[in-house]
């Protein structure tokens, strides 16, 4: 693992988030409190500080910390919330959620990123996550319904499972579109009476897939 980030990296680092709009103090502070320096493995490692995606196990990548701050800030989660995330990755979305709501429950399709991510918690001591090996798309009905759900992986619609796994009054955060071509970033806002949709901002992610991964 990386060490820890000078003071100067640090507030660089929170300069770009601010500058690319994350504004909310709640995200600003877990993102602070989080070094994503551990999220980040081998060659990359050196530039787990700068505001851009890299690659991690079994094809996928971490979001750069921008996107993250700009997801994380659109699904306006509260202390009291349990939160599902859809697509673990890295882990490093799932723990600065961790920081904000009451519980986040994780799950990704690869167990090496799942076994991975585990280690990273682990280590920093995040206790209120629980980390799934699991075909996302399907959600997590055991557990539901959520007051928050966000998807980090690319879906052509929002996906009909994980919106009905929100609560009445929940809000869903989502990339939509072609997983080859820019996608929109979307927040579904789901009431008594339907469902409203905010298109936030243009994204890029790689796309939701149905099933388990092959990796052990």
């Amino acid at each position: 693992m990386t060490s820890a980030p000078s003071a100067e990296t640090k507030m660089q680092f929170l300069y770009a988030l601010r500058s690319k709009g994350v504004t909310d103090a709640a995200v600003l502070e877990a993102m602070e409190s989080v070094d994503r320096g551990p999220f980040v493995r081998g060659i990359f490692a050196e530039r787990a500080y700068d505001d851009t995606p890299l690659p991690i196990s079994c094809g996928q990548t971490i979001s750069q910390p921008s996107v993250v701050g700009l997801m994380t800030q659109a699904l306006q989660a509260g202390p009291r919330d349990t939160v599902l995330e859809v697509g673990t990755g890295s882990g490093y979305q799932a723990a600065i959620l961790s920081k904000i709501a009451r519980r986040v429950y994780t799950i990704d399709r690869h167990a090496r990123l799942v076994r991975e991510a585990r280690q990273v918690f682990e280590a920093l001591h995040l206790a209120n996550i629980t980390s799934l090996v699991g075909d996302g798309s399907f959600g997590l009905p055991d557990q539901a319904p959520f007051d928050r759900i966000i998807v980090t992986a690319a879906a052509e619609d929002p996906p009909g499972p994980l919106l009905a796994q929100l609560k009445p009054g929940g809000i869903m955060v989502v990339p939509v579109g072609q997983s080859d071509a820019v996608q929109t970033l979307i927040r579904v806002r789901k009431s008594d009476t339907g469902l409203d949709y905010d298109e936030l901002r243009p994204v890029r992610f790689v796309p939701l897939l149905e099933g388990l991964g092959k990796d052990t």
